[in-house]
């Protein structure tokens, strides 16, 4: 198939709110894997950059349309949008060949009597893209088509983390993504698996806050390293470790992982407890528990257990069995939103209303699990108050748990007023990782949970 079909066909897909962006992209280059590498960055990269980039693309659109993008066949609309993202953002590629290319999508789909409109518009905006007026970037509406997110979600942001932080966080979103990886320390050490990922032709560098992360740069696919199939590093971003990291387990521990998929918090949970303890991994579904599975396979940990369990019902076999229970939760992952491009145009205020509910109600079960005087982490991958600092005072308001500090466990350049108290926010554009939430706290030793 030629690769503009290729790209037209997976945004028509991605136009459905329930198909999974970053998943049907690698199913994509999957299913295309015998393309040259530069015929599959040129198909990720407009995929990535059309989502990334929508509200700003269809705002160029708007400017030179009569009919605006929201009344467009879905088709059309794709094409121009594909096309409109070709000439603002990849000068490498002739304006003439964009608007070529893009007429003939059209006649492909049997659009024939719609050439027209598409080519006049697209010449026009490549004529006119210097003189395109945008709302002022300081207001919410600039703002929101200038990072192309939605403006509802930009007030939030601006509400929460004020405007200079907002601006930063959804900067970040807009940047390539790095690619951290954990060492497994039960198997090799940071600087030899820096030399032999050198020698496979993967570069990499030092990561920051953890001295067994590194940072690959120049990777077409890494499931294709050997030392990944032979386990000796895990896909992991930093925020991600910092989570156990912080938890602050030791060597015989029982540890409870109960929203893990797809594995990582768990696999660094195993690389601590170095056979010795006992993990247990659980989440909802064999959808979920599969990848969990996988990885344990791959890194090679022993002495664990996982289940398909749901995080808001008990299992009374487990009351009070956990030294460690780690509790990285469903969330609006509004820190993730770069890895994750579709998350700001699904997310609502009703569905994080929803998950706030959620995430008590799971918090209210898990709970039962830890020992008394066990720890318990909860984490997320937002920014968003309601369900980080908010929950932090529920959880010390209902809960048989006070906070803990996690200073003896952060680098100098992480500590803050909140860690000492036993919470951290991690922003993305602020800090160098994910934007995640993780608090710590510890088990009193008497007075169960409020009903």
């Amino acid at each position: 198939m030629d690769q503009r079909l290729i790209i037209l066909e997976t945004l028509l897909l991605l136009d459905d709110p329930e198909m999974p962006s970053g998943r049907t992209i690698k199913q994509v280059l999957d299913k295309y894997s015998h393309l040259k590498k530069q015929e599959r960055s040129f198909i990720k990269r407009i995929l990535e950059g059309c989502l990334e980039r929508r509200i700003e693309l269809d705002h160029i659109i708007n400017c030179f349309s009569k009919t605006k993008t929201s009344k467009m066949k879905p088709v059309i609309r794709a094409i121009l949008r594909m096309s409109v993202y070709q000439l603002k953002y990849m000068d490498s590629i002739p304006a003439p060949a964009v608007c070529n290319e893009a007429v003939k999508l059209a006649e492909k789909k049997g659009f024939s009597g719609l050439k027209g409109f598409v080519n006049g518009v697209l010449r026009t905006v490549a004529r006119q893209m210097d003189e395109i007026e945008y709302p002022d970037e300081d207001m919410p509406q600039g703002m929101s088509v200038r990072y192309s997110c939605p403006e509802w979600l930009v007030k939030q942001l601006m509400c929460e983390q004020g405007s200079v932080n907002t601006h930063k966080i959804l900067a970040d979103s807009l940047r390539p993504s790095d690619i951290y990886v954990r060492t497994n320390l039960s198997r090799i050490t940071p600087e030899r698996l820096a030399e032999q990922l050198e020698n496979e032709g993967a570069g990499c560098e030092e990561a920051p806050y953890l001295p067994y992360a590194l940072r690959l740069k120049d990777i077409d696919s890494v499931s294709r390293i050997r030392s990944f199939g032979a386990g000796l590093f895990q896909i992991q971003d930093i925020g991600s470790m910092l989570v156990t990291h912080i938890a602050g387990i030791k060597r015989g521990d029982t540890v409870f992982d109960v929203c893990a998929s797809p594995g990582g918090k768990s696999m660094h949970a195993l690389d601590i407890l170095d056979g010795t303890g006992h993990l247990y991994a659980f989440d909802v579904s064999e959808k979920k528990v599969e990848p969990i599975l996988e990885n344990a396979a791959r890194m090679g940990g022993s002495n664990y257990d996982v289940r398909v369990a749901d995080a808001t019902e008990f299992h009374p076999e487990y009351k009070e069995k956990a030294d460690i229970l780690i509790a990285d939760l469903p969330c609006s992952g509004l820190g993730v939103m770069g890895r994750r491009n579709d998350i700001k145009y699904n997310m609502t205020k009703d569905k994080e209303d929803s998950l706030v509910t959620l995430q008590r109600a799971i918090l209210v079960n898990v709970s039962r699990y830890v020992k008394p005087g066990g720890s318990m982490i909860f984490s997320t991958c937002t920014v968003h108050r309601a369900e980080n600092e908010d929950n932090v005072r529920w959880i010390l308001e209902n809960l048989p748990f006070e906070a803990g500090s996690m200073d003896e466990y952060l680098p100098e350049e992480l500590k803050c007023g909140t860690s000492a108290k036993g919470y951290i926010q991690l922003i993305p554009g602020v800090h160098k990782c994910d934007g995640f939430f993780i608090s710590k706290f510890r088990k009193k030793t008497c007075c169960p949970p409020k009903r």
